[in-house]
């Protein structure tokens, strides 16, 4: 799913780094529909950048002196209104703050190391309202729910408010699979596969396909290695 072609994607950078900040604002704005509306160096006063700037994108550094990508995340989300994405910029693929940036709402993280075509390509799947996780990340995350403790029994309650139906669509969302992919599997129109993930994120109250995939391993309904 692509944004409309007509609108011009609005990016703000927030890294310590002058090199990061400056090389990635360059390569975006060399891209037809995209345009970086400022730079930050820290995540201190974000809210009054993110009202200044109105971004529909924020690339966040998640280490940061003073106010780190986290916090500054938690204060975004939290703003009034409907808030930008926001892709976690991390140099380590086993970052200790991915799983919990996931929860506080980020759509998706992405490596510095990352190509530029990758860039460019997170910017614009996460403006379009899906979440991006770089593959070594999403091992990274797998390896940490291994390494934790089997879940209780009953762990799933909190998804007793979802259909049998819904159920089966998370547990392939959870593995990965696109729309296209879990229409197929499952035997079902494309927009049904749509309309079932907007009812299960409206159900468990969650932002975008990133969170239920957190979800959906928190709870225990799927686990690493199935």
């Amino acid at each position: 799913m692509e944004p409309a072609a007509h609108h011009t994607l609005r990016v703000l950078v927030v890294d310590d780094q002058s090199m990061i900040r400056g090389g990635f604002e360059a390569l975006l704005n060399a891209q037809d529909g995209i345009e970086v509306v400022g730079t930050a160096d820290d995540g201190s006063g974000i809210t009054e950048v993110v009202s200044r700037t109105r971004p529909d994108v924020v690339l966040m550094d998640i280490r940061m002196p003073h106010v780190g990508g986290l916090e500054a995340t938690r204060e975004v989300l939290g703003m009034p209104g409907t808030p930008p994405k926001i892709i976690m910029l991390t140099t380590f693929d086993a970052d200790e703050y991915v799983f919990a940036a996931l929860r506080a709402g980020a759509s998706g993280f992405l490596l510095k190391d990352s190509t530029p075509q990758e860039l460019v390509h997170a910017v614009r799947v996460v403006a379009a309202g899906e979440s991006l996780l770089a593959p070594r990340v999403t091992r990274a995350l797998i390896a940490d729910f291994v390494a934790r403790p089997e879940p209780p029994d009953g762990a799933d309650a909190s998804l007793s408010v979802l259909t049998e139906r819904e159920l089966d669509v998370l547990r392939l969302v959870a593995r990965g699979m696109a729309n296209r992919e879990i229409a197929a599997e499952l035997v079902m129109a494309e927009q049904t596969v749509k309309t079932h993930v907007s009812r299960v994120l409206g159900k468990l109250m969650l932002r975008d396909r990133t969170q239920l995939v957190v979800a959906a391993y928190e709870s225990g309904l799927v686990r690493p290695g199935e």
